[in-house]
């Protein structure tokens, strides 16, 4: 299995805010958001959410484990198909929070794992 980052989720008292402060801070453009997430956007095309709770996403070519398909564990045992892949949450040992996808929201690219997984 091959697995890459794909973005990460920060806490924010302000997510606008903290995502302007960056988008200047870096000179950046304005990336779409959705829902709860003011995203910004990192050149190799990395994303960075504002938004609760907060988590660390990685792209990868398979899902065989316990997971979620929504990030308020609703839908045991689902895939989310949304975004042009599949994605799926899940919790650590110590109940930390991480989300795996094989096509990244943002980047208009093909997935690099094309095997039929999940």
């Amino acid at each position: 299995m091959s697995i890459s980052f794909d973005h990460t989720t920060v806490i924010a008292k302000n997510s606008s805010d903290s995502a302007a402060f960056f988008r200047e801070l870096f000179a950046l453009p304005e990336a779409p958001s959705w829902g709860p997430f003011v995203n910004v956007q990192l050149t190799d095309g990395t994303l960075v959410q504002f938004a609760e709770p907060p988590s660390m996403t990685f792209s990868s070519s398979t899902t065989h484990f316990e997971h979620w398909a929504d990030p308020r564990m609703t839908e045991p045992g689902t895939v989310n198909t949304g975004h042009g892949g599949r994605g799926v949450y899940f919790r650590d040992p110590t109940g930390h929070f991480f989300e795996m996808l094989t096509h990244s929201y943002l980047t208009p690219r093909v997935s690099r794992y094309r095997s039929g997984c999940c």
